[in-house]
């Protein structure tokens, strides 16, 4: 068998079998075949997930066969996608059908079910994670049963499975709201400090999506700002393209990062010129064309979500926290912020929200950093990204979720056996 790792190279499986269904019917036979044979399962995606959600020591199913858009019902505002499309070909697809997303993260490598499973969310708009997108899902449940969960068939179910993280079965396709294509105004220019933090939710009310990314050991943030619009695109020319998203961001930062790791010494001089190589831009594109960026730079990720209203507190308490130690953080902070939500694992359920993302690049340890900034975000009722790092265990999770009994009457109910268990979903779910 195959030895498979994940895309930052922090989770490794070793399974027992593998398998590379193309329909759901296949699906079913591999999970009643591991069921008699006492073997657990899990259908990777891209590994784009930092956390060891995906492992399994038993059948590895593959989803490079379960791809490609299989209805458009254009009267529901709703297409169905086979559950192994990696979400750059649904946006593309989308576009040459007039449709879009409402909204999406800033990669889209991603397989439709790990976004989903895992909460993927972009910033703004009136819904910002895909899960919250999700009108009905298929999935194959731990008995080897094919259902389907939709409003009209199983709401209770549906509403959990939305962001199942792989607990309640391998998801075969996912249903998912769209609209009528649209374009976005980008804005992107360099702000201070203050400016973004006192400015912060004036200029997330006043445009459609806004984040913000902040050099740590500077003054200097780089601000984003998109608003709809239904004119005509006018994207950037292909050679300020390149230069910005490819040159810049990625061949030059990536540059920076290793220097960083040879001479912690250089890292927050390299801070401040990598914060002021990026100006000021504006253009307009389709979606995710805006709302995507390449990445080529492998990094570690652990993001957390807190109420909106402390967002900023809880920001400004991890940059005091870096003032105080001798940490050499390289990568930017990613700050985004959501509508609250009513699915019942969303990071953003049943509040506003404002995530903070905590990178280093993937030679780096993360482990004195992220812990400090968790720290900070526990101390405000912060809840994990799922796909990301964190510590939490079930104990303590629990009661950061309302409805975290309804979760686990749903994970009860389509997978009582544990059959698609593993070392990840023990720790945050429980046995």
């Amino acid at each position: 068998m195959s030895t498979w790792t994940n895309w930052a190279g922090l989770a490794t499986a070793h399974p027992t079998a593998e398998s590379r269904p193309h329909d759901a019917d296949e699906v079913v036979a591999a999970v009643r075949d591991a069921r008699e044979r006492g073997l657990r399962v899990k259908m990777h995606g891209t590994g784009h997930s930092f956390t060891d959600i995906a492992v399994t020591d038993g059948v590895m199913l593959h989803p490079d066969s379960l791809r490609g858009i299989t209805a458009v019902d254009r009267g529901a505002g709703t297409v169905t996608v086979l559950a192994g499309t990696p979400l750059h070909v649904v946006n593309e697809a989308l576009v040459r059908l007039g449709l879009s997303l409402h909204n999406m993260g800033d990669v889209q490598e991603q397989t439709v079910a790990g976004a989903v499973s895992t909460g993927t969310h972009g910033t703004g708009g009136k819904k910002a994670s895909l899960s919250h997108q999700v009108r009905a899902l298929e999935l194959v449940d731990g008995t080897g049963r094919l259902r389907t969960l939709s409003a009209e068939s199983d709401p209770a179910l549906l509403e959990v499975a939305r962001i199942g993280l792989g607990a309640l079965g391998v998801l075969t396709s996912v249903t998912l709201e769209v609209e009528e294509l649209y374009t976005l105004d980008a804005h992107e220019w360099p702000v201070r400090w203050e400016e973004a933090v006192e400015g912060f939710e004036e200029l997330a009310t006043a445009h459609d999506h806004f984040e913000v990314y902040w050099w740590p050991h500077t003054d200097r943030c780089l601000a984003k700002a998109d608003d709809r619009t239904t004119e005509d695109p006018a994207p950037l020319s292909r050679a300020r393209e390149w230069w910005d998203d490819r040159f810049l961001s990625n061949t030059v930062f990536g540059a920076a990062q290793r220097l960083g790791n040879l001479r912690p010494g250089l890292v927050r001089p390299l801070n401040r010129l990598s914060a002021r190589a990026l100006g000021e831009r504006r253009y307009r594109d389709v979606p995710h064309r805006v709302f995507t960026s390449p990445r080529s730079v492998r990094f570690r990720e652990m993001e957390y979500a807190v109420p909106r209203e402390a967002g900023m507190t809880a920001l400004a308490e991890v940059r005091r926290v870096l003032d105080r130690s001798d940490l050499r953080v390289g990568f930017p902070v990613e700050v985004r912020h959501a509508p609250g939500d009513d699915v019942p694992l969303s990071a953003a359920y049943g509040r506003d929200t404002v995530y903070l993302a905590f990178h280093v690049n993937a030679a780096t340890d993360h482990t004195a950093y992220f812990r400090a900034a968790e720290e900070v975000a526990l101390a405000h009722d912060g809840r994990p990204h799922w796909g990301k790092l964190h510590t939490r265990t079930a104990d303590d999770l629990a009661p950061a979720y309302p409805r975290w009994d309804d979760v686990l009457a749903a994970r009860e109910a389509l997978d009582p056996d544990r059959v698609f268990g593993n070392a990840y979903l023990t720790r945050v779910l429980g046995p």
